[in-house]
Order: C-alpha cells, then structure tokens, then sequence
C-alpha cells in the first residue's frame, strides 16, 4: 500500500534565504539520489515541496512543507531507517532547524 511522507520543517531565524533555498533544493533532490538497495534504482515515486502560503495564519511556526511518496510502507522504512543519502541529508539539518514535524499515512486508513 503506497505512503505518503509528508515533512514540515521550520528553520531559525538567523539562517540565511540561501541557506533555507539549499536544504529544499536537496530535500527535492533526495527523489534521485535515493537508491533502492536491491533494485540499485530511486525508489521515491514523486517529491514536491514548498514554502507556505496559507491565508489561514494556523502554521505555528512552519515555513516549508514537502510530501514525498512511496510504494510500500517498506520502501518508506527504508528510507528512514537505512537510506545514506537521506541519512546525510537529516544530518545536515543539525543546528539550523528550530521544529521539524513528520506525518505518514495511507490514503484512505483512517
């Protein structure tokens, strides 16, 4: 059953717009350079991702939003648990995030 990955990420204050651009840039990137183990191929179905832009004024701090898709809650845990260049990426966010939030689901589990 597909999972859906969703991220919300707020950066601090004092991080610069060039620094926020490169880790969306490389959160976006992660579709390709994440490499199925077995099949040696990107296994991410679709990534997309953004700064907020909701009138609703209910994102408590939260700027930046990306929803990452996969097959298989496999597929996800991969991703999470073992994937390098995931694993590279969250360490990279060390020292510039000040709340980072995830949410998975299943379309359709409720």
């Amino acid at each position: 059953m597909p999972i859906t990955h969703i991220v919300l990420l707020q950066f601090k204050a004092d991080i610069s717009a060039e620094a926020i651009n490169d880790v969306c840039a490389r959160m976006i990137a992660l579709k390709n350079s994440c490499i199925h183990p077995t099949s040696q191929r990107p296994y991410i179905l679709a990534s997309s991702g953004g700064v907020d832009n909701s009138p609703e004024g209910l994102q408590n701090g939260i700027t930046h939003a990306f929803v990452v898709e996969f097959a298989s809650a496999q597929d996800r845990d991969y991703y999470v648990e073992r994937d390098p260049a995931h694993r590279e990426f969250v360490r990279s966010l060390d020292g510039i995030l000040e709340q980072a939030q995830v949410i998975d689901y299943s379309n359709g589990s409720f």
